[in-house]
């Protein structure tokens, strides 16, 4: 079998069936007990592992279909975590459709239960052909829509302190993912590409800090959480504006975080959004040294059209 990363890949969470959805939905209001519930989620797993392997797909994930939202997985699995409103909404074309509410810590932080390794250990069990690829939200993606309200003081004295146990439970989580026989791990980052977007720019200065700064620190947090895994387990960071049944939440190209990005943080792959102009151009990716690798994000999941091949060349 070929190792990560591969030609062409599939990013990003799957449709939710609407069993899973109305399975969802029953849970949560206790019509259905966790294990019923679990049940569910393993057959639509199993059946769009095999969708993936009938379309020849190096790379397999479970559709990521047991996770509430793509961040919520980490939110649900540590103890701690409590929500506040930030300052980033999504948009559309008629303009912002609200404040969207982030993870903040209330408590020191816990990890309660394994994050994503139970997952990886049944998705591994179900493919038969492909690479299993597990994911999960980044780290900075905890802090940068927060800023200096990302935790409470009786908390933390200070950033450092709140990155420390997040430096943590990450280790701790990618180590049992080892362990599982994990070779593939995403990351799933909305922090450093709307920290390319100037508004988003101006708030981080408005609440005192440095969004430059943060950029250098944010790619020192990912090598802090990653440090100590194995030499064979590939590591890819996913950057996206955020997706919301086609709304985002930034827009701007990579320029102003292209340098720390690909020369001072360690992942082994980049998974860039490139599919709408808001993305910018390819001229950051002169910055990419030799021996890293680049997905561009070229075929969107916003759209029902398919793009041509003449449209890609392009």
């Amino acid at each position: 079998m070929k190792h990560p990363p591969f030609h062409a890949e599939h990013i990003g969470s799957f449709v939710r069936p609407p069993r899973l959805i109305e399975a969802a939905r029953a849970h949560k209001a206790t019509r259905l007990d966790e294990a019923g519930f679990r049940a569910v989620q393993d057959d639509c797993i199993r059946e769009i592992v095999a969708f993936q392997e009938s379309l020849g797909l190096p790379s397999v994930t479970d559709g990521e279909f047991r996770r509430r939202s793509w961040s919520a997985g980490f939110i649900d699995a540590v103890d701690g975590f409590g929500l506040r409103d930030g300052t980033l909404g999504f948009r559309t074309e008629s303009g912002v459709m609200g404040v969207a509410s982030s993870p903040y810590a209330k408590e020191r932080l816990r990890r309660r239960r394994r994050i994503v390794a139970d997952d990886y250990r049944f998705l591994r069990s179900v493919v038969k052909r492909g690479e299993p690829k597990v994911t999960i939200a980044a780290p900075d993606v905890m802090h940068w829509f927060l800023g200096p309200k990302a935790y409470d003081g009786a908390a933390y004295a200070d950033r450092e302190a709140f990155f420390a146990d997040l430096v943590a439970i990450y280790r701790q989580e990618i180590a049992e993912l080892a362990n599982e026989g994990c070779k593939y791990l995403q990351l799933d980052d909305t922090a450093l590409p709307c920290n390319c977007d100037p508004h988003a720019r101006k708030d981080v200065a408005a609440r005192g800090e440095n969004p430059d700064e943060l950029t250098e620190r944010y790619a020192r947090l990912f090598n802090e959480c990653i440090a100590g895994k194995p030499a064979d387990m590939s590591v890819a960071i996913h950057l996206c504006r955020g997706n919301l049944k086609g709304a985002w939440m930034a827009e701007g190209g990579y320029e102003p975080i292209a340098d720390a990005l690909f020369n001072r943080l360690n992942a082994d792959v980049y998974c860039l959004e490139y599919d709408t102009p808001r993305a910018g151009d390819f001229s950051p990716l002169r910055t990419v040294p030799k021996g890293k690798t680049v997905i561009l994000g070229l075929i969107s999941t916003k759209t029902p059209v398919l793009e041509s091949k003449e449209a890609l060349k392009r």
